[in-house]
């Protein structure tokens, strides 16, 4: 595989300081490709109370073509929270016109942004940006406190080939989730009474069982998309705690799935992962704050490694997100045996930008600075910026990086090198490729594609 030749192949001055971007791939029919941004000038705002603060701006969206000219841009205003788990959105064709519709968390009453009982889902027309319809979206949850109410998600997949939709609320304590069907009609409902496992902030939508019914990891439930069911509960007896990362990982060779897990609070081992009947195939670490990680293929064959990052302390203000006591593991994902990266990968995204099938690492992620290792830790560019998006949403071979800086400027990479290989080509064409990447904008889903 030739050298990689990082370069910038779009670039786009959004004229106004940034805090805070999200980006996410749009089809927009007859084989056309967009972007969507979602962006503010404030950081980044989350509801518990000693991170959240009173945004200073509103809300944007914008949707980009493949040559990067503007298709429409939209202001929410100020009924809308600028933050990921206020205002989730998700491109997803769920009437099945070979089109993505535009699904989001829509506010009725604007003058009171924290009313969460006039929130609702939105549906936008992708051509036009504007409001297609509102429909309610109860949350069937008694009153709750601020962090326990304001998490929102949005995320869709498939059963039997036909598109749902699923909408959810709460990470912790008691959570519910709701499947649609094509007309926006409720197709099931599902609920926690508080115990057991907690939710986490990944929300990964993977078919495990390969009978073509997709589910979704809500912490460490799976819950499937037909009826709403729990198919297993992974520690389900012994944890009631969170795990921040909850990251299914592909074994190419056997098939097989096994779960990363990097538990939060309340539990031993802090690091675990499941097999794909979520019984457990290994465990490390006895205390700490596990706050990130990720699982990404980069052994020397292409192997699953992950990793897993204990923090000291973690702080959120107007003035971004800042982790200190960092401290890095990384093992074999189906064995635990520990593995000596040779490098730091805090503040990494996984992404095939050769498309060798083997993963490179952008430091694109929290306090990131853009640099982009190879899997072996060697230097080979920098993005400029944090990363909104790593994936293959361009024409082009390889996977691209989506970067952004405070300045304004927007910024699509690729290497011009590269060249995909059947095994690249292959993990595109996975389901679960096509699922996870439309998942950049609703939870911390950057790392889900690591996982193929």
């Amino acid at each position: 595989m030739s050298q990689i030749d990082l370069q910038i192949i779009r670039a786009l001055d959004l004229k106004q300081p940034l805090g805070q971007l999200r980006a996410v791939p749009v089809t927009l029919g007859a084989g056309r490709r967009g972007v969507l941004l979602v962006y503010a000038e404030d950081a980044e705002i989350d509801p518990y109370v000693r991170m959240f603060f009173f945004p200073k701006s509103t809300c944007k969206l914008r949707l980009l073509d493949e040559q990067g000219e503007t298709l429409w841009a939209r202001d929410m205003g100020p009924g809308i929270i600028p933050g990921i788990w206020f205002f989730p959105v998700l491109p997803f064709d769920l009437d099945g016109d070979g089109v993505d519709e535009i699904y989001l968390i829509g506010n009725r009453d604007p003058g009171h942004p924290l009313s969460h009982l006039d929130y609702c889902l939105e549906r936008l027309d992708v051509r036009t940006g504007e409001t297609v319809s509102q429909t309610d979206l109860a949350d069937p949850r008694p009153a709750l406190g601020m962090s326990q109410t304001f998490r929102y998600f949005i995320l869709g997949g498939h059963v039997h080939g036909k598109p749902v939709l699923v909408t959810a609320q709460g990470t912790y304590g008691l959570m519910a989730l709701q499947g649609w069907n094509a007309d926006l009609t409720t197709r099931w409902q599902h609920a926690t009474d508080g115990s057991g496992p907690q939710g986490s902030h990944m929300c990964a939508v993977a078919d495990l069982r390969g009978n073509g019914v997709d589910g979704v990891f809500w912490g460490e439930r799976h819950i499937e998309f037909d009826q709403g069911q729990e198919l297993f509960r992974a520690d389900g007896d012994t944890y009631e705690g969170h795990s921040d990362i909850v990251q299914p990982i592909l074994d190419w060779e056997t098939g097989r799935w096994c779960i990363h897990t990097c538990r939060e609070s309340s539990g031993t081992p802090r690091v675990v992962c499941f097999d794909d009947q979520g019984e457990r195939l290994w465990g490390d670490l006895e205390r700490g704050h596990m706050d990130t990680g990720w699982g990404a293929h980069l052994g020397p064959n292409g192997e699953p490694i992950v990793l897993a990052v204990r923090v000291g302390e973690k702080l959120r203000s107007a003035d971004g997100e800042f982790r200190q006591g960092v401290e890095e593991f990384t093992y074999e994902a189906f064995t635990g045996r520990p593995v000596d990266l040779g490098f730091s990968a805090y503040t990494t995204i996984p992404v095939d930008l050769n498309g060798d099938g083997r993963h490179e690492l952008v430091k694109g992620y929290f306090e990131g600075d853009g640099t982009v290792l190879s899997a072996d830790g060697e230097v080979v560019g920098n993005v400029g910026g944090l990363s909104a998006m790593a994936s293959k949403f361009m024409d082009l071979p390889g996977e691209q990086v989506l970067s952004f800086s405070p300045d304004g400027i927007v910024r699509i990479w690729a290497d011009r090198n590269a060249h995909d290989s059947p095994a690249a080509l292959r993990r595109y064409a996975h389901p679960f490729y096509q699922a996870n990447q439309r998942l950049t904008s609703s939870g911390y889903n950057l790392f889900n594609l690591g996982g193929i």
